[in-house]
């Protein structure tokens, strides 16, 4: 599962194996958040809300990135790194 960014703490991954819908996984501290590309809802798990707040704002600043890297683990393609937030 490789990491696609880093940034305050969290770490962004996505699966090669993974199934619809489109989305990414979201890691701080002891929580994991599954994240849709399209709504940027949680679809399962849970984060911290500043955590989250960071997250979705990071996802809307690189939304064209994540579905082009979605697109590439569908097809078992190399992921591209997605600059963090800053």
């Amino acid at each position: 599962m490789p990491t696609i960014s880093l940034f305050f703490g969290i770490a962004v991954r996505m699966y090669y194996r993974d199934h619809p819908p489109p989305h990414f996984h979201a890691y701080y501290q002891d929580h994991e958040a599954r994240i849709a590309i399209d709504n940027l809802e949680v679809i399962s798990g849970y984060l911290p809300r500043r955590a989250l707040a960071l997250v979705v704002e990071w996802a809307e600043l690189h939304y064209q990135e994540l579905q082009a890297n979605w697109t590439s683990a569908e097809q078992r393609k190399p992921l591209s790194d997605i600059d963090p937030l800053e």
